[in-house]
């Protein structure tokens, strides 16, 4: 069997696999904890028998059972949902490894925390788990539904009342950054709105690069550059120009950028409220809350305006489901 007849038939094999892999990753923990390394699993602490890798252990353990117990029950409404849950659980496990891509802009920073790779590698793998896991919970969904696995038995849809709300989201997506794009651009040029530190704001010479430094200088940001990347990212998925380039690529841009983002920019915007309201006090004294809540807390808005945009364009584009 080829790889792309594997992947073709995902709904016959979803459920086992992510029942092997909740077994495997539950396994590792538990070996984590009673043998002393890490492995990855110890996110917040090392050590033997540390609480997140036995936390690790008896969550994904329990999720073996979860998977098993979609592969025995495949009318049973309730287990889909259930099984959402360890998607999310996944993802908790694997978020630093949808912010990896930051690593390879090492040429415009410095004094990088090296890089832990048995960690990175776990991280991976338990995205790896949200795939399948999602992958399980949609075509167990479908089958109770009485739908079509493959493509939940609408077929391939397009048409005006799809693309007007993707087209939103794009803009929506573009409209999320600009607050941020705009602040950062500004302070390169020596506008410094809701900064009252002295210096460079928004660069630390001692983890930006000698390159990065040059172009802050000559009023380029280099986060700024990658905000307008990211709106161009959101555009390719919702405008028809965006139809001429490869699709694989865009779809593993805007599912890791709205999976990274959302969950980050939230974070980010509450802290900014809190602070804002003089509930909590700012770690940046330098910053003015607004800073925090509007500029970089834009980062959840973004996130989630490209996860509806990235889900638009790939329905859009799959091809038609000849198994219906």
């Amino acid at each position: 069997m080829t790889p792309k007849t594997l992947l073709s038939t995902w709904p016959s094999w979803a459920g086992r696999a992510a029942f092997v892999w909740s077994l495997l990753y539950a396994t590792g923990a538990a070996l984590a904890a009673l043998t002393g390394p890490a492995f990855g699993y110890a996110l917040l602490a090392k050590g033997t028998g540390t609480g997140p890798e036995t936390g690790a252990a008896v969550l994904y353990g329990a999720a073996a059972v979860l998977a098993y117990a979609l592969l025995r029950h495949p009318g049973v409404r309730w287990l889909p949902t259930a099984a959402w849950a360890v998607v999310a659980l996944c993802l908790t496990s694997g978020f630093p490894a949808l912010l990896s891509p930051v690593h390879l802009l090492f040429f415009l920073s410095r004094n990088q925390d090296p890089v832990d790779w048995a960690a990175l590698v776990n991280q991976f793998l338990a995205v790896l788990g949200a795939v399948l896991w999602s992958c399980a919970a949609l075509a167990h969904r479908r089958r109770t539904q009485g739908t079509c696995p493959y493509c939940g038995g609408r077929g391939h849809r397009t048409g005006t009342t799809a693309a007007r709300p993707a087209t939103r989201a794009g803009l929506v997506a573009v409209a999320a950054l600009v607050p941020y794009a705009a602040l950062k651009t500004l302070w390169a040029l020596g506008i410094t709105p809701g900064y009252t530190g002295t210096g460079r704001p928004g660069v630390d010479p001692r983890y930006t690069s000698d390159l990065g430094i040059r172009l802050y200088d000559h009023g380029i940001d280099v986060t700024a550059v990658l905000a307008l990347l990211g709106m161009a990212l959101a555009l390719a998925l919702t405008r028809p120009w965006g139809r001429r380039l490869p699709r694989l690529p865009l779809l593993a841009l805007g599912w890791t950028g709205a999976g990274a983002l959302a969950p980050f920019g939230a974070f980010l915007a509450a802290f900014g409220l809190l602070a804002w309201t003089g509930v909590i006090t700012v770690g940046m004294a330098d910053h003015a809350p607004w800073v925090v809540a509007v500029a970089y807390g834009g980062f959840c808005g973004y996130g989630l305006a490209l996860g509806r945009a990235t889900r638009a364009y790939q329905r859009a584009t799959r091809r038609a489901c000849t198994r219906c």
